[in-house]
């Protein structure tokens, strides 16, 4: 079986991809950045250090200082799969992500988004 696509990309490649998406929506950078570090217990500058490593999406899920116990109050849907459902545990902590982005980018508060 191949390794999905989204594994080897580098996650400074998908990072302003999600700058974009929020800032399209009156969000920020700084908003996507604290939902990063929420979710996968990177500090600002071990997230930048991971950015400027090019690390893949895979390795960098899986340098996480500490993925947040919380994430697991993630629900919905994202590309048309509950991430909740997903059993590959890399693809559903990048599931996460993808769905904790879209709800910044729809303009849910903060304090909802990182289940606070």
């Amino acid at each position: 079986m191949s390794m999905p696509k989204i594994y080897t990309m580098s996650f400074a490649e998908v990072h302003p991809l999600y700058v974009a998406k929020a800032e399209r929506k009156g969000r920020t950078k700084a908003e996507v950045d604290e939902i990063i570090r929420w979710l996968t217990g990177y500090d600002q500058s071990g997230l930048d250090a991971q950015l400027a490593e090019e690390t893949d999406f895979e390795t960098f899920i899986a340098r996480c200082p500490r993925l947040n116990p919380l994430r697991v109050k993630i629900t919905g849907v994202v590309c048309g799969v509950r991430v909740e459902e997903i059993e590959e545990e890399t693809m559903r902590e990048i599931r996460y992500l993808d769905k904790l982005i879209d709800e910044l980018a729809t303009g849910k508060p903060m304090a909802k988004i990182l289940r606070a």
